[in-house]
């Protein structure tokens, strides 16, 4: 979907997309997630059903260097990792499925609190946040944002379940109580899955709704904060 969209100034509703880009999502991608390429379908149906709604998506993309102390030529597979999310190269862009529209981009570098809330609750797009960590939150700005929007919702997908998405849900989860978080399932991949299934027991079990994206795009699970 092309071209600007009308977005509420109060937002109750936002999608939190995570790292959707080539180098995880591909199998050729430098630190693919097994499987990540059959979340396609479900990936583009929530990127279009915010579009369609008027629903702004956040989203996080790993933006490296190799002097980046997650890069490691020797990584240890929990804090670092082979070099992936190469800035300027192809892996490092998000894939068709989740095009953003008129992204505000928002490098990991702090800018000034009061200016920056004003920008994102008079912006008409899409969000990118950028980050050279595991985490979203290691980007100061992420929390701006989110105070910003102040959402009364969350639909969180992505990758991977068990690293990316977990911080994720940590901050969003310490930073949002009040909100409304689902994690839609079918939308997601974990590297190795049964660390997956133990986390949705464990966000269930502190109020994460495990959602499809079937209860999404119909409406039923949104429709209150729409």
């Amino acid at each position: 979907m092309n071209g600007e969209r009308a977005i509420p100034r109060t937002t109750p509703l936002i999608f939190w997309d995570v790292d959707t880009q080539h180098d995880f999502m591909d199998p050729d991608g430098r630190l693919y997630v097994p499987g990540a390429e059959a979340l396609v379908p479900a990936l583009a149906a929530l990127t279009e059903f915010a579009h369609v709604h008027g629903i702004p998506i956040v989203a996080s993309s790993d933006d490296h260097v190799p002097a980046h102390a997650e890069i490691s030529d020797a990584p240890d597979w929990a804090t670092t990792f082979p070099p992936h999310c190469l800035r300027g190269t192809a892996g490092q862009r998000k894939i068709a499925a989740t095009a953003l529209v008129t992204p505000l981009v928002l490098e990991p570098f702090p800018e000034d609190p009061a200016s920056l809330a004003a920008r994102v609750r008079a912006h008409r797009g899409d969000f990118l946040l950028l980050k050279h960590e595991l985490d979203v939150f290691s980007n100061p700005n992420t929390r701006v944002v989110l105070q910003a929007l102040a959402p009364e919702a969350i639909v969180l997908y992505g990758v991977a379940t068990d690293f990316c998405d977990r911080r994720a849900i940590e901050g969003l989860l310490r930073e949002r109580p009040a909100a409304t978080l689902f994690f839609v399932a079918d939308a997601a991949r974990a590297i190795d899955r049964a660390n997956g299934e133990a986390l949705e027991r464990e966000w269930s079990a502190r109020g994460v709704r495990i959602v499809r994206t079937a209860d999404i795009v119909g409406g039923a699970a949104v429709e209150p904060w729409r």
